[in-house]
């Protein structure tokens, strides 16, 4: 299995470090014939709308918005989850997505930079707790039929989900690639990409 980590803007090294570490041979991915390469994709936390501008400049947009569509296996952290939002609220003007999940997002949902935290998250299909990182992270508002909420962070006395998987799809609004625990990456390779005989 090759998987590629989308490198143009945002937290592509950590993210690189992570699949490696469980044992996969990931590719940068800036070029279509890149895209064309792999098997399964990571886009990075960052910038959503910068990340989008720049898919959009190397003419990668539509080529991913067309390879999620036909099942490409992806994972996104943070920005990568507003990337794969199919409804996004608090955006900013003209801001696209990829698409691909059945959700409404609220970007910068915690609030600003200032408002950046950690918090210990249950994660369905994952054995103990993780601790997760947010920065100016959004949060869910609505999911869809087929969308399994898989970790939700209580704020003032409702649950808001920030890990949700649709089929191939999976995206959390934290930053796993800032931590050594390397079980999302792990659980993406493992349950979503089903390469489990190749990851270690």
């Amino acid at each position: 299995m090759k998987v590629g980590v989308l490198a143009l803007q945002g937290d592509v090294r950590e993210h690189f470090v992570s699949l490696q570490e469980v044992g996969a041979n990931p590719i940068t991915v800036r070029r279509l014939s890149e895209l064309e390469s792999i098997d399964a994709l990571v886009i990075p936390g960052g910038e959503s709308t910068t990340i989008a501008l720049l898919a959009q400049t190397f003419h990668l947009f539509e080529p991913i918005q067309k390879r999620i569509a036909e099942g490409l296996p992806v994972y996104g952290s943070c920005a990568g989850m507003i990337l794969l939002a199919d409804r996004v609220l608090d955006a900013t003007e003209n801001q696209k997505t990829f698409g691909g999940l059945d959700i409404t997002l609220r970007r910068n949902a915690f609030g600003r930079q200032v408002d950046s935290f950690e918090s210990d998250l249950n994660f369905r299909g994952i054995d103990g707790e993780l601790r997760a990182i947010f920065i100016r992270a959004p949060w869910v508002e609505q999911v869809g039929p087929n969308v399994e909420v898989l970790a939700s962070v209580n704020v003032h006395g409702t649950e808001h989900p920030v890990a949700v998987r649709q089929g191939a799809v999976l995206a959390t609004s934290f930053h796993p690639e800032l931590t050594n625990d390397y079980r999302i990456h792990r659980y993406f390779l493992e349950e979503v990409c089903g390469a489990s005989s190749r990851i270690r």
